[in-house]
Parts: structure tokens; C-alpha cells; sequence
């Protein structure tokens, strides 16, 4: 199958770790890996953001197009909307010598490039779109700090009853989704993955109190409250991975702010930040931990519990968004524990209950890396996400281009 996937600010090429630069990343390069390897022809259209990048490049058996859309240097993404019909002109024209048998666009503005670019080329591709977040569950917990543009929610809820096909990555995502009114026969439910056999889910907790968090550096990512819950988890110690590469942390002004913090709760000794973590480095990142913290205030799906599972630490975890379904909180195969968004008192007690008991929390460790080779290796999300192509290959709606007035 010839696949088009759309990512338009987050290229499998980035190097990981900046405010737009992460979970959507590894999906996009990972997922496309997984495809190809399994035999089909993958092409991953993003936006040149460097002038000296080539127009194609092949990597991990696929190819990168780096298309037209705004100036070639880096731009925040709520920055993009204004070029998003350069990007759709540049796609068509690809699309018209090469017409590709799906569409698969990652983040809305991915997603209005690719149905204009359907109708520019004449094409009756099916476009499949991944959002990867939504537009109102950020505005719901950012408020006014949201820095998505003012038009982010229509569009949104216009795009996802124009495309095909919507793969959720989450049943909570799924649930909004109906809410807008897009019918459930038109919505699949295929979580992002992981590569358990980058992970050494057999090596023992190091047994020193030792916390990691790994993540993008950006308030809603919960650092805060992390650092905060330290001051109630007596003889821990905490790293903070992500954010810059290690000689800008000085400059890095939510660094600043997470310092500030861990010198008002009396733990600035006790914290420790590494700057970005390459990819090869996280597996012996998290071996080194006998916790694991990923405390967002929200989450579309979240890669680091997955990354955590598979190297068989467990997790203290906030009870939103994906990780409602890839934590398992309860019963005999629980792979962690889950508290509130927003609440350091309830990280730092579930904290002490893992670090005070480590063989329960190896118990929660080894379920964890059981549960990921048997439901989140990328093999499997890409024979889900290959069914999801085959249902909207196979849909035959009729395609109104409501959105094709998008300037």
C-alpha cells in the first residue's frame, strides 16, 4: 500500500526534547517504520524548517519530504495555520505524480493541509487523520495560557466529520470525538507503541530512593508538582530528564522556574537536571530509577509509561488521557499507581508506598513489561493501524470538501 503519512510540524528527523518536539515524533517515526518493514511504501510529507534539508531522504525505510510551508527555519506550531495552504500546494503537487492509496495527517493542521490538498489534486484518496491532542482539552485545562490559535477548536471539529476515518489514540479521546458528533463507526481506537526490545525489563531496581522523569520541559507536563512532592518523600532523589540539550539549561527559563521551586520546597539538592536525553540514552535512564513519574495536568496518550513499562519499573502516574488505558491501576496485574492531575500531596504519598516497599513495586514492573510486549509493540499498532486504512480504503463516503474554504 502506498501510504502518505502528513505530519506537518513534527518530523521523524527532530531531534526530541523542545516544546514541539516529542510524542508525536517518535509516533510518526515509528509507526512509519513499522509500515515499511511490514512491506508497504510509506512517504512522510513534513515542513522544511532548515534551508539545507534536501527535498528528500530516506531513512529506516521510508522517505522524508520536506515540503514548502512558510520561511525554512523552525516556528513554533500555533505559528503554522497561515501556511498551511502552501503546504497543501506543495502535497498536491506530490500527490499528482505520485498519488499515494491513504492519507494519513497527524495534528489538525496536518489534517486541513491534506483534504485541501485532496481536492487540489483531484484525488479521491481516503484521508485519515490522527490528532494527537484536541483543541478543547487543552483550552479545558489551559485556559487562557492556551497558545493555540483562536480558530484551533471549530476547525478541529469540522475536520474530524470531513476526513474518513479518525484513529484515537485513547477510548477518552474517542469519547470527545462522538461528543462532536462524529459517528463511531468513523472512529478507531489505536494507542501509540513502543519498541520493547530497546528495554532491559530484567535488571533489578538500583534500591536508592531514586526517582526519573522524562518528558518535554513545559508547565503542563506537570514538573512542578513532581519537584514539589519530593519535600514529603524523605532521602529521594529525583532526576529531571528533557527540555534543552545540557549546555542551555542555564538559559532555559522553565529550567529557571523548576529550580526556583526545588529551592523553595528545600530540595534543590536533591534534584538533579540532565537536559535532553537522546534516544538510545533512555533506556539506561530508566533502568536507573526504581520509580518512574509522569505527572501531566493532561495527556493524549503518553509515551514515557509505555517507555517505562517496557523496561519494568513502575509508575506513579496521573489519571488522565491515555494513561487511564495504558496504566493498569487495579487488580492482580496492576503496573502502577494513579493520582489526581495537579497534585503534588498525592504523588508524594504514592511515592512512598513504592519506595517503601520494593518488591511490590518490582511485582508492578514485571506486570508492566508484560503488558507492553503483549499490546504496544509497534508491530501491533501497525497491523491495527493497516485495519484502520482498509475500513476507510473501503468507506466510499461521499466527500463534500466543506473545509476546502480554509485560508
Amino acid at each position: 500500500m502506498r501510504i502518505a503519512m502528513v505530519s506537518e510540524h513534527a518530523s521523524p528527523l527532530a531531534a526530541l526534547g523542545g516544546a514541539d518536539a516529542g510524542g508525536q515524533n517518535v509516533h510518526v517515526a515509528s509507526l512509519s517504520r513499522a509500515l515499511a518493514d511490514a512491506g508497504h511504501d510509506v512517504v512522510v510529507h513534513t515542513r522544511r524548517d532548515a534551508g539545507a534539508l534536501p527535498r528528500r531522504v530516506l531513512v529506516d525505510g521510508y522517505a522524508v519530504d520536506h515540503l514548502t510551508a512558510g520561511p525554512p527555519h523552525p516556528l513554533p506550531k500555533d505559528r503554522l495555520l497561515a501556511h498551511v495552504p502552501e503546504m497543501a500546494e506543495d502535497l498536491a503537487a506530490a500527490w499528482v505524480s505520485r498519488p499515494p492509496e491513504v492519507v494519513h495527517a497527524h495534528f489538525w493542521m496536518s489534517g486541513l493541509a491534506a483534504v485541501r490538498a485532496r481536492r487540489l489534486a483531484g484525488l479521491r484518496v481516503p484521508v485519515v487523520l490522527t490528532f494527537h491532542a484536541l483543541g478543547s482539552v487543552k483550552r479545558a485545562h489551559l485556559g487562557p495560557d492556551d497558545p493555540s490559535p483562536d480558530r484551533r477548536i471549530d476547525l478541529e471539529q469540522r475536520l474530524a466529520r470531513e476526513v474518513d476515518l479518525v484513529v484515537a489514540t485513547a477510548t477518552e479521546e474517542a469519547r470527545e470525538l462522538r461528543g462532536w458528533g462524529v459517528p463511531a463507526e468513523r472512529i478507531r481506537v489505536v494507542p501509540c507503541g513502543v519498541d520493547p526490545g530497546r528495554f532491559h525489563p530484567d535488571r533489578p531496581a538500583p534500591g536508592e530512593r531514586h526517582v526519573v522523569s522524562l518528558g518535554r520541559l513545559v508547565p503542563r507536563k506537570g514538573g512542578a508538582d513532581v519537584v514539589t512532592a519530593l519535600a514529603d518523600v524523605p532521602g529521594a532523589t529525583l532526576t529531571v530528564a528533557g527540555g534543552p540539550p545540557p549546555a542551555a539549561l542555564a538559559a532555559d527559563p522553565e529550567v529557571a522556574r523548576l529550580r526556583a521551586v526545588a529551592a523553595a520546597s528545600g530540595v534543590a539538592g536533591r534534584v538533579r537536571f540532565l537536559g535532553a536525553v537522546p534516544a538510545p540514552a533512555v533506556p539506561a535512564l530508566l533502568a536507573a530509577a526504581d520509580v518512574v513519574v509522569c505527572a501531566p495536568w493532561y495527556e493524549p496518550f503518553g509515551i514515557v509509561p509505555l517507555e517505562a513499562m517496557a523496561a519494568g519499573r513502575p509508575l506513579v502516574a496521573t489519571a488522565v488521557g491515555g494513561i487511564l488505558d495504558s496504566v493498569r491501576a487495579e487488580g492482580p496485574d496492576r503496573t502502577g499507581l494513579l493520582v489526581p492531575p495537579r497534585s503534588p500531596g498525592a504523588l508524594a504519598a504514592a511515592l512512598r508506598t513504592l519506595l517503601a516497599d520494593p518488591a511490590a513495586a518490582a511485582r508492578l514492573g514485571r506486570s508492566g513489561a508484560e503488558r507492553v510486549a503483549a499490546r504496544y509493540s509497534w508491530e501491533r499498532v501497525a497491523a491495527a493501524t493497516t485495519r484502520a486504512y482498509a475500513a476507510a480504503r473501503a468507506g466510499g463516503r461521499p466527500r463534500h470538501e466543506a473545509l476546502a474554504v480554509v485560508r
